[in-house]
């Protein structure tokens, strides 16, 4: 049975996505007000898992308050925290209640987490999960072993496409598309020069390509991404243009921003959609949606 997330994709309309970040605890009433709020406003949610390395409410519980409140969800697994048992258990757990759509990650060091002196486990990486939802989806577990009910999902995993050098990260789509990937989440896009010329390459492959859009917040918001996150480069004009709003007005200015760029995409036809980050402003996100226009 195709995931909803799946038909978007395949029927080449503009796919939104976005991300839900489930809370620190047990109090969900926030995430299900943004869920609430964009259920009817994107194609999917992605329920990120543990980000950045810090422990939270886990992605599949929160993917599974998505499913019952109507919503798409896209679940995040990471092969940081779980081995290919736990990791294949878990994937057949979200099958069996209606969440068909998943999103394959190796996962951050917990060195940059709050959790120092957690093991990151690392049993498999991102390409390796992809392939293993495959071979689940054939009656297979890793261990050769034969299932008692199989599995289908609309599985993906992300690229980078400003990193600098690109070829690691080129080297790494071609392999994840091999195992198995139908979509590609990238990190955040801002240069869209270089995107395009990473979809010039990218356009080969029979993937579909949704364009990472971080909301900006605010200049210094922009100058730290430069400094600390890996394969993000806001360009000086984008600085200079959050640095120019009002006082008051940054976080208006990277609606604005966030929006123009979303539009030019849909536009130009230069993927199939985009993947909103709001970052903790999960409740912008109609309005960012509503600035492009689309």
């Amino acid at each position: 049975m195709a995931s909803l997330f799946k038909k978007a994709l395949d029927s080449g309309k503009f796919v939104i996505t976005c991300e839900v970040a489930p809370p620190k605890g047990t109090n969900l009433e926030k995430m299900a007000h943004h869920v609430e709020l964009l259920k009817d406003k994107v194609d999917a949610m992605n329920l990120t898992d543990h980000q950045s390395s810090v422990m939270r409410f886990p992605s599949l519980g929160a993917a599974l308050l998505v499913k019952e409140m109507g919503g798409e969800p896209i679940l995040q697994m990471t092969c940081r925290d779980r081995n290919r048992l736990a990791l294949q258990a878990d994937l057949l757990f979200a099958h069996s209640r209606g969440i068909h759509n998943v999103l394959c990650l190796t996962g951050d060091s917990v060195m940059l987490g709050d959790h120092k002196e957690a093991k990151g486990v690392f049993d498999l990486d991102s390409s390796q999960l992809v392939a293993a939802v495959r071979l689940l989806e054939k009656g297979k577990d890793l261990g050769g072993g034969e299932l008692d009910g199989g599995v289908s999902f609309c599985a993906g995993a992300i690229v980078t496409p400003e990193a600098n050098p690109l070829e690691p990260q080129l080297i790494k789509f071609e392999k994840k598309i091999e195992a198995g990937a139908e979509f590609i989440q990238t990190q955040a896009v801002f240069d869209m020069e270089k995107f395009t010329s990473f979809m010039d390459y990218a356009g080969q492959f029979p993937v579909k390509v949704l364009a990472g859009v971080i909301l900006l917040t605010s200049a210094p918001m922009a100058r730290f991404m430069n400094a600390n996150i890996a394969g993000v480069s806001v360009p000086p004009e984008l600085i200079d243009e959050m640095a120019s709003a009002p006082k008051g007005g940054a976080l208006k200015k990277g609606i604005e921003i966030a929006g123009r760029m979303i539009r030019q995409i849909s536009e130009e036809k230069i993927c199939a959609g985009v993947h909103i980050m709001a970052i903790g402003k999960e409740e912008l996100v109609p309005e960012i949606i509503a600035a492009a226009g689309v």
